[in-house]
């Protein structure tokens, strides 16, 4: 099975994928162009960049290799793919703080915490924790929010004994969390309408002091395919619709149950849809 990912800069994709030949990631060029260049016609902009790297002997065309990745139809082509070398190289090519800006992100990010939980909630898929747990409990979810952060956070699956707020908004104070926690356990979830329910009034409370949104959007997943034999498939749902959906959720959660319905797909056990989830729920984290 292919290893993929979908990583995000100014919110455009920027597709990878793993190659076993080689033990790393190769990043499709096409997508680099369209993040760094703003072209309209990127595949153009690529082929006509690429033939003139060619006639200068470019060093980002040294290691530059066909590879297959997932287009926005949902098949696949052979893409041209460069290292992390030749990403670099490819992006100094390009003048303006914008390919500064790519540069800093793209050596970075792995090994900020988030990148290093990222990696870890990969390794989700391969793990036997998934199978083991309980879905919808309060102990599966500190199983998730433990493994995620894990040696990362000292808090890791650790319920918060601090109040918190986020963009004004105060989550359940914990010192109602002997009852509030409990309560939401006790909600049914045989049905969309209840896993749901169950989900928002979970992000409400906000049981740990950081990483409530990747934890819960994983334990959603887990009450979905057990009781119905779906998941969701994050990419189809925006990241500003999702955002303001779950604002709004507290007082109405409409608008979040009709995203979720929409991205439903019966591929529970496809790890390509796994991975590509990781990829959208820690994008919906970004600042």
């Amino acid at each position: 099975m292919q290893k993929l990912s979908i990583r995000f800069f100014d919110n455009k994709e920027v597709r990878a994928v793993w190659d076993d030949s080689t033990n790393q990631w190769w990043f499709a060029a096409v997508d680099i162009v369209a993040v760094l260049s703003d072209s309209q016609d990127p595949k153009n902009y690529w082929y006509v960049l690429k033939n003139r790297l060619k006639k200068i002997n470019s060093q980002v065309l040294t290691n530059c290799k066909g590879l297959k990745l997932t287009a926005k139809d949902n098949k696949q082509y052979m893409t041209d793919c460069l290292d992390n070398q030749g990403i670099i190289t490819l992006a100094k090519t390009f003048p303006g703080t914008k390919a500064n800006r790519f540069i800093e992100w793209f050596t970075y990010a792995p090994e900020t915490i988030d990148g290093k939980s990222k990696t870890k909630a990969y390794a989700l898929f391969e793990s036997r924790l998934l199978n083991n747990l309980e879905p919808g409990t309060i102990k599966s979810l500190q199983q998730i929010h433990g493994y995620l952060f894990g040696g990362l956070y000292d808090f890791a699956g650790q319920i918060r004994t601090k109040d918190i707020s986020k963009g004004g908004f105060k989550f359940a104070p914990c010192q109602y969390f002997d009852t509030t926690l409990p309560n939401v356990e006790k909600m049914p979830e045989t049905t969309f309408d209840n896993i749901c329910d169950k989900y928002i009034e979970m992000n409400i409370v906000h049981p740990f002091m950081e990483g409530n949104g990747r934890s819960t959007r994983i334990w959603l997943d887990l009450m979905l395919k057990r009781s119905l034999k779906k998941c969701v498939d994050w990419s189809q749902i925006d990241k500003n619709d999702y955002l303001n959906a779950m604002r709004e959720s507290v007082n109405d959660g409409t608008r979040i149950k009709a995203l979720i319905k929409n991205a439903l797909t019966d591929k529970i056990n496809d790890r390509e849809m796994f991975m590509k989830g990781i990829d959208y729920s820690y994008y919906y984290e970004e600042e």
